[in-house]
């Protein structure tokens, strides 16, 4: 195992109790190719024999794994919510996605997401294996990848939130990263492939499996790409087939004052539906049997 402490941009001074953010690289079937991903791992990880849920953490067009540690200070929102008891003690993985869109198009990102990523994480550190151990969020492009993979994947996953998603139906502006990142047609953009892989067109695979997954939905209310209003008609469609959601809109354009501003209040909700860090069922067995034997 390779981890290797990432290098970090601290805005402020951390408190006494802190995570880290470590780095990881591995091979990746799906992509053929070494991957990295970042990893907060909470204050008392590594004296600790718990295993903790984990979310899994999506960056945005053009980003990159440290996006969020650097820009959006993941690391200090984390350890103010855990210190203050707003959420439990978690993992937090960070994948370097490009602007892959998180389908497989590109690349196989989507299946590197979901076979390799996930499956790596939950061997390497101690990790909840099981959906109520697993949440996923993002922002814009990662926005777009988490609400697919709740909606195709919802056995995977406890709960979900969508940061300013690039969700837009029926097809992006022109302002979008979409149309130039060579994922939807290359070299020219193709609506029909955005229509294909958006996510209308999971919504009745979605609904057919009757798996509640609550949904987190936010956007600045002068969002540069007017994502607000596909927002609300997410949350609404939503609300009427019964799916439990939150909405968020809030002051602000496309951009990480909105989303460091507001990833503490996606993280308290989404929360709610995971498991607490315990021991696993084996771990717990294995220590009935040791008292018993005292």
């Amino acid at each position: 195992m390779r981890l290797l402490l990432a290098v970090l941009v601290l805005a402020w001074s951390l408190p006494a109790a802190a995570g880290v953010v470590v780095s990881r690289e591995f091979d990746s079937q799906a992509l053929q190719r070494k991957w990295s991903y970042a990893v907060y791992l909470p204050d008392g990880y590594e004296t600790s024999t718990l295993r903790y849920p984990v979310l899994y953490l999506l960056h945005g067009h053009g980003g990159d794994l440290y996006d969020w540690v650097n820009r959006g200070h993941i690391q200090q929102t984390a350890d103010a919510l855990i210190a203050h008891g707003d959420i439990p003690p978690a993992i937090i993985v960070l994948p370097d996605a490009d602007s892959t869109w998180f389908v497989d198009r590109k690349e196989k990102m989507e299946t590197a997401v979901i076979v390799d990523l996930i499956g790596d994480a939950e061997r390497t550190f101690r990790a909840i294996g099981a959906r109520n151990g697993r949440l996923v969020a993002g922002l814009s492009m990662g926005g777009y990848g988490a609400l697919r993979f709740v909606l195709k994947y919802p056995e995977k996953f406890a709960a979900a939130a969508l940061l300013s998603p690039a969700i837009y139906d029926p097809e992006p502006p022109q302002t979008s990263g979409a149309r130039r990142a060579g994922v939807f047609g290359a070299p020219d953009f193709d609506a029909e492939v955005w229509k294909q892989l958006n996510y209308p067109a999971l919504w009745d695979a979605f609904l057919a499996k009757k798996v509640t997954v609550p949904i987190y939905i936010n956007s600045g209310d002068d969002d540069d790409h007017f994502i607000e209003a596909e927002a609300t008609r997410l949350y609404s469609l939503l609300r009427k087939n019964g799916q439990p959601a939150e909405l968020r809109i809030v002051d602000g354009g496309h951009n990480w004052t909105v989303w460091e501003s507001t990833i503490g209040d996606a993280l308290r909700y989404i929360f709610r539906y995971a498991a607490r860090p315990a021991l696993s069922p084996a771990e717990t067995a294995r220590d009935a049997k040791a008292r018993k034997s005292r």
